[in-house]
């Protein structure tokens, strides 16, 4: 056994939690090493230290009866030994409980501390909108022509995304790019709000719901979505709200007419 595998294993074999195999191999290699030596006699002295001065808390009497209470009756027992049978059964009913109640709140918070799925679609749109930018990849193919850029994604895509060019709505088309979103490939529309980059991914709605658009604000940027026709739409910029719902208005005038 070598100095790495030796510190590896030390933290279990301080904690009585190592196999024998494995213990008789580190003791072997301590007898040897000075160094590890020293290492393990520092985690065992950081052990104690934690074990004497560590913060301990009981559960007050009021909390163990009232689990106790709620708890089924227990089986009945013979009269000679229905006291002595019942404590026990109740100390160990208060103990079960009170296990069961840690690994429910400890469930819980790690399940509190999962990200949403809303969450995490935000997060890949901010992420992809800010690579585009720092990369100068904002389009794949640059073409402020809807019948140009909307051809380019034939092969590229499972779906064929609508594309429009919205300059007499103040959205001049840039270009598009292909982006994996959500799982996914997905359509990345880029318009041009002045100086302002536009990034609309666009992809099959698989279900959802035309209704109220979502605003979200994150890292300085403004998110937009909707579902519309089939399709779901998410627009991000750092333009301001005001400016996104304006895009959204234009694109639903514009397929509205066909």
């Amino acid at each position: 056994m070598d100095c790495k595998q030796a510190r590896e294993l030390l933290p279990a074999y301080v904690d009585s939690e190592i196999g024998l195999s494995d213990a008789r191999a580190l003791e072997a290699h301590l007898e040897t090493c000075a160094a590890c030596r020293a290492e393990r006699d520092a985690q065992v002295k950081l052990r104690e230290a934690v074990a004497a001065q560590a913060t301990y808390f009981r559960a007050p009497p009021a909390l163990g009866a009232r689990i106790a209470a709620a708890l089924p009756a227990s089986i009945s027992t013979p009269r000679h030994s229905r006291r002595s049978a019942s404590s026990a059964w109740g100390r160990w009913n208060v103990g079960v409980a009170l296990a069961s109640l840690v690994a429910i709140v400890w469930s819980m918070s790690i399940f509190v501390a999962l990200p949403s799925a809303q969450s995490r679609l935000t997060d890949e749109i901010v992420a992809s909108h800010v690579r585009s930018l720092i990369s100068d990849r904002v389009t794949d193919v640059a073409s402020s022509d809807q019948h140009t850029v909307k051809p380019w994604f034939n092969g590229k895509l499972d779906y064929a995304p609508p594309v429009h060019d919205l300059t007499t709505e103040g959205f001049p088309l840039v270009g598009g790019r292909v982006d994996y979103i959500d799982h996914r490939h997905v359509a990345t529309l880029v318009y041009r709000r002045r100086q302002h980059t536009i990034n609309l991914y666009v992809w099959p709605a698989a279900g959802d719901r035309d209704g109220a658009p979502k605003r979200f604000t994150q890292d300085g940027y403004q998110i937009l979505g909707w579902s519309r026709d089939g399709m779901r739409y998410w627009a991000i910029s750092d333009v301001d709200a005001p400016q996104l719902e304006a895009l959204r208005d234009a694109l639903t005038q514009v397929e509205a007419r066909g």
